[in-house]
């Protein structure tokens, strides 16, 4: 430093102390973060997601690191214990275990701490929403715009520019389970059958498939019905990527617009029957494809492979991922609303 004449530090010189002071604290703070705030350190501590009640019968394992150990997702800790409820940073609840008018949710939520519905059925299979106005702060759903989006399945890039397209010895198939006059797939499947034959399989049919007979069967089959069991935005579930894509069949689409299908696939990945101006059409179309245009349909697999997604820890675990950038403090007024828009 230096002095003035009059035996004190000079002005310029203090600046200058203090400016050095200052950056060698934000310096240390930097190199170490545990050493600034408190909220920081609070946000380096793992997230407590407890799940009110796990979405499917079998419920697995998850006291061990789950997320880091199977997703690579750190400081997030899944539970399913209820008493752990006050020191949950996020409590999930299923939609498919809520029952409207029994009074089982949590008797009070703690500041800050943020509650999540969940569903992969589509509005049409959904009922008892109005009962829930009010009680949500996030959504996790099929739907692009939820909070934390879970789709069925999506295509990740691969390295190996590869086609493989299974041996076929037969022209078309649909696997069905719950078989509905009312439905729209009925109606089309219906009219659709008169120009060409459907191998049909599945309970609707008493052939159902075994876990391990369903890809290798469908695999055999040029085209499949991806027919959805109703039509809704982004709704386009297992029939689509495990059925059709992972399946290696081409996947005759039944659902949303083409449009929306094509914010999840490559256009010429698949066709949909909207693509014809009637079933009619759409069978000649079938029957008639050549190898030549039947192999541009997989032109997809040179850059993509399919990834299912099966597995509730996955999905739950990508809560920890989003939670940076979720809205805090908000509710769904109203959730029927907003599911069935």
């Amino acid at each position: 430093l230096r002095w003035s004449p009059w035996g004190r530090p000079g002005v310029k010189a203090l600046v200058t102390a203090g400016v050095f002071v200052t950056t060698l604290w934000n310096l240390r703070v930097f190199l170490d973060p545990s050493k600034g705030s408190g909220e920081e350190s609070k946000h380096r501590e793992p997230l407590m997601i407890l799940v009110w009640e796990w979405p499917s019968k079998q419920v697995p394992n998850v006291s061990r690191d789950v997320c880091r150990e199977l997703y690579s997702i750190t400081g997030c800790q899944l539970t399913t214990e209820r008493h752990l409820l006050h020191q949950a940073n996020v409590v999930v609840f299923p939609h498919s275990r809520l029952r409207p008018g029994q009074d089982n949710l949590p008797k009070e939520r703690l500041p800050g701490q943020n509650w999540v519905w969940v569903s992969l059925e589509s509005p049409s299979n959904t009922r008892g929403l109005a009962a829930w106005n009010e009680t949500f702060n996030w959504v996790m759903t099929y739907r692009q715009d939820s909070d934390i989006f879970i789709p069925y399945g999506k295509l990740v890039p691969k390295r190996s520019a590869t086609v493989n397209i299974p041996a076929k010895t037969n022209l078309v198939s649909w696997v069905i389970s719950n078989y509905h006059r009312t439905q729209k797939r009925a109606e089309v499947y219906k009219n659709l059958s008169r120009y060409l034959h459907v191998n049909i399989y599945g309970k609707a049919n008493n052939k159902p498939l075994c876990k391990d007979c369903l890809l290798s069967t469908i695999s055999k089959s040029k085209f499949y019905l991806a027919f959805e069991n109703s039509i809704h935005r982004d709704y386009i579930t297992e029939k689509l990527w495990r059925n059709s894509l992972l399946a290696g069949t081409v996947p005759v689409v039944l659902g949303p617009s083409r449009a929306n299908y094509e914010q999840f696939v490559p256009a010429d990945s698949f066709i949909h029957v909207n693509d014809f101006g009637s079933l009619e059409e759409l069978a000649t179309f079938l029957k008639t494809t050549n190898s030549s245009r039947y192999r541009q349909f997989f032109a997809w697999q040179r850059r993509f492979s399919v990834k299912l997604y099966t597995d509730w820890r996955e999905r739950i675990c990508a809560i920890c991922t989003a939670y940076p950038r979720l809205p805090h403090g908000h509710l769904y007024p109203d959730l029927q609303s907003w599911f069935n828009s």
